[in-house]
């Protein structure tokens, strides 16, 4: 995968298939400390410790669902940028993936396209909550769906207008840290 926001609409995917109503999202970058983390916490139906134990392999499958390259490719993605994946999960217990990499490690991918990572789960899932945070040395961005859903009382959040007006709330509040941010930020 070309950016880390792609491999984090993997995972989102595999939260959906697993019947998550509810999913957290945290980036955190840390100049000081040199590492971007990615977690993702979900609340679907979560790995017995046979699936827990093997899904790093490629060629891992289960009965419901074909060889899977998300999870492996994602920690190669990891691994490469000198950092490293870890899964804890299970069963009715949910899922919580978090992945680390090396801030200004010259193998590290970029971040990508957050927003529309965010916004295809919302359109696509929205009975889905996301809750999802983005920090930078302290300076944080927060968007919760539940909020939102309050907010717009009888209207779709999957509603187009809603949509672009979601798009563009995501799109500033992470702009807003991200442009705080100094040489080997994020």
């Amino acid at each position: 995968m070309e950016d880390i926001s792609l491999h984090i609409l993997d995972i989102l995917q595999n939260s959906i298939s697993a019947g998550a109503g509810n999913i957290e999202i945290e980036i955190t970058g840390s100049r000081s400390g040199g590492m971007l983390t990615v977690t993702i916490r979900d609340d679907g139906k979560g790995m017995d410790e046979k699936t827990l134990k093997s899904i790093t392999d490629p060629f891992f499958s289960t009965k419901d669902k074909r060889v899977g390259l998300g999870i492996p490719l994602l920690a190669q993605s990891a691994n490469e940028a000198g950092g490293q994946l870890n899964v804890e999960s299970g069963r009715g217990k949910g899922t919580v993936v978090k992945a680390t990499f090396m801030l200004n490690h010259i193998d590290r991918k970029p971040l990508g396209d957050i927003t529309s990572t965010l916004l295809a789960l919302i359109a696509g899932h929205p009975e889905v909550d996301l809750r999802f945070f983005f920090n930078s040395d302290g300076k944080g961005f927060v968007f919760d769906t539940r909020e939102i859903k309050r907010e717009l009382g009888d209207v779709p959040i999957s509603y187009p207008a809603v949509l672009s007006l979601l798009r563009r709330r995501i799109s500033e509040g992470i702009g807003n840290i991200r442009s705080n941010r100094h040489e080997g930020g994020f």
